[in-house]
């Protein structure tokens, strides 16, 4: 049995595999079922007491040769086939770079023009708690934002919701900031609104907010004033009164967008003006509830929609445009 061993130790090491199916083959022949070493292992029962541990050394030996032989080949046709399918010398001339989304690139730049007159920049929750985004900032019970069909309620806490605007970062700013604070608020909001294609349930603002001592409407003004000029472009706005619960007075601002063309006269309605953003001064009881000595402090806030503003600036008709991610839109904004 000994001479038949060798033999076939010889065979399995002269074995050179040349597909997998060749491969396949050798591991029947000598691992599978009615295999070499089937019969082997039945012979060497019969084998003499004396020579057991000299053929089971010699068994073991070759059914490790055998083993070894079909790993190497797995190793190195895998290897193969990784090299041939990795080309380090092809060319990325042809992938595509991407680009920012419209709102993202809006986003980015009234921060910027913010940020170089001093304002920081504060960021909150998206789901918040009753009293930051309403009773901090002076909304009546009976307030109709409220109300189920303008705010995200969460069904478990009542008390919880999707916030409707960024105003409830303010209140978390002024609540753990002393004055002076200047801060503006990006983020998304939500609302329950589905009442025209220019209506959204999530969509994005960029709230503003300075308190300080001796703070007046003139400051308000020509903060707004410098805003509308490194955005825009344009110089000459105007203030309406308007009511928000949170400021006193309040006003909404429009920009003369001008009447030079018939885009001009469409979106302006022939007036050419267009209204922007809501601002104000800080209602004291805002200041109260949130900590701040009114008789000792005051402040200006403002917001505005971003989407608004991108429409605004792009010249989009529908808002869905900038939900809808299509890249024939989106490509239009690479170089951005």
């Amino acid at each position: 049995m000994i001479e038949e061993l060798e033999k076939l130790k010889q065979e399995i090491s002269e074995f050179k595999a040349k597909s997998t199916e060749e491969l396949e083959q050798f591991r029947i022949k000598f691992l599978g079922r009615q295999g070499v070493f089937k019969d082997l292992t039945s012979n060497f029962r019969s084998v003499a007491k004396e020579q057991k541990k000299e053929v089971g050394m010699k068994l073991n030996e070759l059914k490790n040769l055998v083993q070894n032989k079909i790993e190497d080949f797995t190793s190195t046709d895998a290897d193969s086939d990784s090299k041939t399918s990795e080309d380090f010398t092809r060319s990325t001339a042809g992938a595509e770079l991407g680009s920012r989304h419209p709102i993202s690139l809006i986003r980015r730049e009234i921060l910027d023009i913010f940020s170089r007159i001093g304002f920081s920049i504060s960021e909150g929750p998206e789901i918040e708690d009753d009293w930051h985004v309403f009773e901090a900032l002076n909304f009546p019970p009976e307030h109709p934002a409220r109300d189920m069909q303008d705010t995200f309620f969460i069904e478990k806490d009542p008390d919880m919701m999707l916030r409707t605007h960024t105003s409830s970062v303010q209140s978390r700013v002024m609540k753990s900031t002393t004055p002076p604070i200047r801060t503006v608020s990006p983020g998304r909001v939500f609302r329950n609104e589905a009442i025209s294609s220019r209506s959204h349930c999530i969509f994005h603002q960029i709230e503003g907010l300075y308190i300080d001592k001796d703070v007046s409407f003139a400051d308000l003004k020509q903060t707004l004033s410098y805003f509308t000029k490194e955005f825009f472009g344009k110089t000459e706005i105007r203030l309406r009164p308007s009511y928000f619960p949170f400021t006193e007075p309040s006003a909404e601002m429009d920009v003369y967008w001008g009447l030079e063309t018939e885009t001009d006269h469409r979106i302006t309605k022939g007036t050419g003006w267009l209204e922007i953003l809501g601002c104000g001064m800080v209602d004291p009881n805002v200041l109260t509830n949130c900590g701040i000595d009114p008789k000792e402090y005051s402040g200006f806030a403002f917001g505005m929609g971003i989407e608004r503003i991108a429409m605004l600036k792009y010249q989009i008709d529908d808002i869905r445009v900038l939900f809808e991610n299509d890249v024939r839109v989106l490509n239009q904004f690479r170089g951005a």
